[in-house]
């Protein structure tokens, strides 16, 4: 697959390098015992990771049934289980990394990678929470890594509501935990202009 990519903007000449997530995340409190994290550049350098993930992910097109007719799924996907072997090493390094610090609320170790690759600003994903499994009756956590063009991620409550905006940059981190897969939910809407942007999504095991 090839994509083409401003090399100014995606730091192609650094070598990628997490950066330290205690005392450097953003919470923000949300309703219901919801809350989200943020981590603004917490991989420096990451123009490497995105075209390896570009290069290196088998990525497949999905469909789905919509009404009385069968659609294409507005972005490419691949989902890494836990003992499969990521396409860049600093990606098992940031899962091992989130697990570190998340542990103590989490109880749990994040195990799979779920790759979204929006190609363009017509690419996106609709309004959903991940509530198959262990999301669905008890609080865990999403840690979303995104590499390339900044994309909005919306959130809003389960029964409607006002939405809020995160705008998720080349390199941060967001991160949905508490209740927020339950009580909320999130999306990537269409963008009048964008790039190419792909999300690396580490989850717990039994969690989709």
């Amino acid at each position: 697959m090839s994509v083409e990519f401003q090399g100014d903007l995606f730091d192609l000449a650094s070598a990628p390098v997490l950066g330290r997530l205690r005392g450097s995340v953003a919470r923000t409190e949300l309703a219901d015992g919801a809350w989200v994290d943020v981590r603004r550049s917490w991989v420096t350098g990451a123009g490497e990771v995105l075209r390896a993930l570009v290069r290196d992910v088998p990525w497949r097109a999905e469909q789905r049934t919509m009404y009385d007719r069968v659609v294409d799924v507005p972005r490419l996907v691949h989902t890494y289980a836990a003992d499969d072997a990521l396409p860049h090493r600093v990606l098992g390094s940031a899962r091992q990394a989130l697990t570190n610090h998340y542990l103590p609320e989490l109880g749990d170790s994040f195990a799979t990678a779920g790759c979204c690759f929006y190609r363009d600003g017509r690419d996106s994903v609709a309004w959903h929470g991940d509530r198959i499994g262990r999301g669905a009756t008890d609080d865990t956590m999403v840690a979303i890594l995104s590499f390339g063009d900044p994309r909005r991620l919306l959130l809003r409550p389960e029964g409607g509501g006002a939405s809020i905006a995160f705008t998720m940059g080349h390199g941060d981190l967001l991160v949905m935990g508490g209740s927020c897969q339950r009580t909320w939910q999130h999306s990537v809407p269409k963008a009048r202009s964008a790039g190419p942007r792909i999300s690396v999504q580490f989850r717990p095991a039994g969690v989709f």
